[in-house]
């Protein structure tokens, strides 16, 4: 979908972007970033991802997708932690963004600003159907935004909402199969008005 961008004229002034990939769990959020973030190394990028230090489900320091392919990141208490990182970098990856703090965008706009191409994965909505955390903002600034679906565990047509399976109202509850199900906008309605056809 995107080209990577030539960094062979070291004369030529670089100009950096902004790409999102959002959508439900289960959605391909972070298949998308690891596989946007090998293409940039086949073509010789310097890559950095970063990961909020909350999200330890498949592994400490790993971005893990689904599928479990993995890709080394730096794990980061808030969004300004990445600003330490960036310096002789082409391609910033950052995956689970929503559950970073308010200060993301502004820091993705100062490292696209820098020359550098930033690619963001994370939940659109919470399990309330809510926008979430930094991301909105993060979208209405970015240059390129995807988003990605999964199939609703009910109907088999396309999920976009994620649907929390357990009674927990905690805003962030950490958690895979068990403790959510993609659902398309249909059954999502369903389950939370208890209305069926």
């Amino acid at each position: 979908m995107f080209l990577e961008k030539s960094t062979n004229n070291p004369s030529h002034n670089r100009s950096g972007w902004i790409e999102v990939v959002v959508g439900s769990m289960f959605s391909g959020k972070t298949e998308e970033l690891i596989r946007r973030l090998n293409r940039a190394r086949i073509a010789r990028q310097r890559v950095e991802i970063f990961k909020p230090e909350i999200d330890k489900r498949y592994d400490e320091t790993n971005v893990v997708s689904h599928n479990e392919n993995s890709i080394r990141s730096i794990p980061v208490q808030n969004a300004s932690q990445i600003l330490l990182y960036i310096d002789g970098m082409d391609v910033v990856g950052i995956d689970e963004a929503q559950f970073l703090d308010d200060d993301l965008p502004a820091v993705c706009n100062y490292i696209a600003n820098q020359g550098i191409r930033v690619i963001v994965a994370g939940l659109d909505m919470d399990f309330q159907g809510k926008p979430f955390g930094p991301i909105p903002a993060l979208m209405a600034t970015a240059e390129f935004v995807t988003k990605v679906h999964a199939i609703c565990m009910r109907c088999g047509d396309l999920a976009h909402y994620s649907h929390r399976t357990n009674a927990s109202e905690k805003l962030v509850q950490l958690g895979e199969k068990d403790n959510y199900e993609p659902l398309c906008r249909k059954c999502y309605t369903a389950v939370k008005t208890g209305f069926k056809d």
